[in-house]
């Protein structure tokens, strides 16, 4: 039973409540096509069409690709970190509120992963205890918090949040400043999303989360991004860098970390998806999509046999690794 671990959906309960109570913490749709806007000066994309699409169509798409539940997240574009403290917390709770409600509605097919305001650690704590009451199987964070990366955040109260309630924390990229260099021939989606989780995943390393945290459940977003293929140069700056003027903590070479991290399969080549097999052992790979943005992998299955996996290999990739590491998940 196939499982997407990796999609994003916005519901029309949450373009309900926007256009009820949005202005009241900040938060408007404005313009033709439609696009969110919020009060401290950032404005997000059109809705790309299958990010609000009905559910008939994504139930369409899933049984054409053979893939039996999809576990989604909202789009990070609109975590909108920038809101004042008390907006955020009340964005992140109708953000969550409106998702889990719709994949309560379509429980049979679609989980949900929170997210949580940021960068308050015990705000994000809160949200985290309480969306996980109402549902979600785990939450979904950017690789950096207006520009901060994940891991120079004081969030431990977060990390030991998502830890005891023992649930997976989706690693996402987001561009919430501009990167002129990647503005044009669709290099922000190539290179500038992949370059964010590496960067996210090397500070979360070197600021020592993944020791003081042991137990806490990383999954990386598009196959780690750069991160398995730069290991060795990882490992190597470990060695030679003023560790104490670069703030670097780890208790280990950041290769010694691969493995206790989860890493989707949106590489979108084969000799990638087995290289990454190869890094950090099939064991800690997960079936993904990002299906709504152009950079999806709308065939999910067949990028894994092209991989050259066996049944069993895929079988474990796109279900028990899965099932193993999302454990509040159902169906």
């Amino acid at each position: 039973m196939p499982i997407d671990v990796h999609s994003h959906y916005v519901p029309p309960q949450l373009i309900a409540a926007v256009r009820a109570h949005g202005a009241d913490i900040g938060v408007r749709l404005a313009g033709s096509p439609e696009a969110l806007q919020f009060d401290y000066g950032f404005k997000v994309r059109p809705f790309f069409a299958r990010l609000i699409e009905p559910v008939a169509a994504r139930r369409a798409w899933l049984a054409e690709k053979r893939i039996d539940r999809q576990i989604v997240g909202t789009w990070p574009d609109i975590f909108a970190y920038g809101l004042p403290a008390q907006a955020g917390e009340a964005w992140h709770r109708m953000l969550n509120d409106t998702l889990g409600e719709w994949c309560a509605d379509h429980a049979a097919q679609f989980s949900w992963i929170a997210s949580v305001p940021m960068p308050g650690a015990q705000a994000a704590a809160a949200e985290l205890d309480r969306a996980v009451g109402r549902g979600a199987v785990g939450a979904i964070v950017a690789a950096n918090v207006e520009g901060i990366n994940l891991g120079e955040v004081s969030l431990d109260a977060f990390w030991a949040k998502a830890k005891a309630l023992d649930v997976p924390i989706l690693v996402h990229p987001v561009m919430s400043t501009p990167a002129p260099r990647a503005a044009k021939f669709a290099l922000a989606q190539i290179a500038q999303y992949t370059f964010d989780t590496t960067l996210g995943v090397g500070s979360l390393v070197f600021s020592g989360v993944l020791d003081r945290f042991p137990g806490l459940t990383l999954v990386l977003s598009h196959g780690g991004g750069a991160f398995p293929y730069l290991m060795g140069r990882f490992d190597l700056m470990h060695e030679r860098m003023d560790r104490v003027a670069q703030g670097d903590v780890a208790a280990e070479p950041p290769s010694a970390y691969a493995d206790r991290m989860a890493y989707d399969t949106i590489v979108h080549g084969p000799k990638p998806l087995r290289f990454l097999a190869d890094a950090v052992g099939l064991d800690r790979l997960v079936l993904g999509t990002d299906y709504s943005f152009p950079p999806a992998d709308l065939d999910p299955l067949a990028s894994l046999g092209a991989a050259g996996f066996s049944a069993a290999d895929i079988a474990a990739v796109a279900d028990a690794n899965p099932r193993r590491l999302f454990k509040r998940m159902k169906g």
